[in-house]
């Protein structure tokens, strides 16, 4: 590492801990020459995410698309954004397993939908219903009598 001051190529680290995003290890250094202390962070360098539109192209993964559409989804209900987050994290970390460096968008939205039904039905259609397009009253009506089929309680025989 060449200390930023004196140009030295030599150094000794002082302190190295994870950032609290954990993304990132942060590193105090002390040149070994000019003795002045510098800071350098350690990424893990990720290949890019490709996604795979409807209509063909391709465009780099943005967290911040599906964590907005998320958010549109649950507007005015009571769901905090740490736990918007969370879905978009479980999503994220859901298509890097995958050794694909592309994913259909179909996928993307069909995860979120997974994780929505389970957090917040009234979020859970609102997405659906913006995700799927649907065409008529009557798949709209489908997809109502689902969620409230399930909550229903099992009669007694």
């Amino acid at each position: 590492m060449k200390c930023p001051f004196c140009g030295y190529k030599e150094d000794k680290v002082v302190d190295s801990r994870a950032t609290a995003e954990e993304s990132a290890v942060r590193r105090r250094r002390e040149c070994l020459k000019c003795g002045k202390r510098f800071t350098t962070y350690e990424y893990i360098e990720e290949v890019s995410l490709m996604v795979i539109k409807k209509d063909g192209r391709r465009e780099s993964f943005d967290r911040k698309k599906v964590l907005a559409g998320v958010v549109k989804a649950c507007e005015k209900r009571s769901v905090s954004l740490e736990k918007m987050e969370e879905i978009v994290i479980q999503v994220e970390r859901s298509i890097q397993k995958k050794s694909d460096r592309e994913v259909l968008s179909t996928r993307i939205g069909e995860l979120v939908m997974e994780k929505l039904k389970t957090l917040d039905d009234v979020a859970y259609v609102r997405f659906a219903s913006v995700y799927r397009q649907f065409k008529d009253v009557g798949q709209f009506m489908t997809e109502l009598k689902d969620i409230l089929g399930k909550d229903k309680p099992k009669a007694k025989r």
